[in-house]
């Protein structure tokens, strides 16, 4: 496994990649089954509800550390399964969804499939993406550890 952070040079952007080995059909289960997210997405189990098709919603409620909850909404805007979907989550107060970008890549490997996540978003201020990234990275780690039983790093 590998991991690497790019960050863009306006600020409001990110891009983070991990290389797991699994196989990408595997990946794409995890991020759409609801099921399977609720256990690695710190999703509270039977909350997460999926209609993964462009339009189509989802729902989940998220769990803190702390113990807060938190509702989340959005709408899939695309889904190309096995290799990309963009999931827009509705923000409070804004007409306009933020989007999250999920791009598949199988890479082949001697020793079995391997899968190349790489996961973007824009965000409308610094501290927006700061906070976006660092629970994008939250996810990806606890993916990593679902996926592959073994922690991020």
């Amino acid at each position: 496994m590998s991991s690497e952070r790019t960050p863009a040079d306006d600020g409001l952007s990110y891009t983070l990649t991990r290389v797991l080995d699994v196989p990408v059909a595997q990946v794409w289960r995890a991020w759409t089954t609801p099921e399977q997210y609720a256990r690695w997405a710190y999703a509270v189990p039977g909350s997460v509800e999926m209609d993964v098709r462009p339009g189509g919603a989802w729902k989940a409620t998220m769990a803190a550390p702390d113990g807060q909850q938190f509702p989340l909404t959005g709408s899939y805007l695309e889904a190309e399964e096995n290799r990309r979907l963009v999931i827009g989550m509705d923000v409070p107060g804004r007409p306009e969804p933020s989007t999250m970008a999920l791009e598949l890549a199988e890479l082949g490997a001697p020793d079995g499939d391997r899968t190349q996540v790489v996961l973007s978003q824009t965000c409308d201020t610094v501290a927006e993406r700061q906070a976006a990234e660092e629970g994008s990275t939250m996810l990806l780690d606890s993916l990593t550890t679902h996926l592959t039983g073994q922690p991020a790093g």
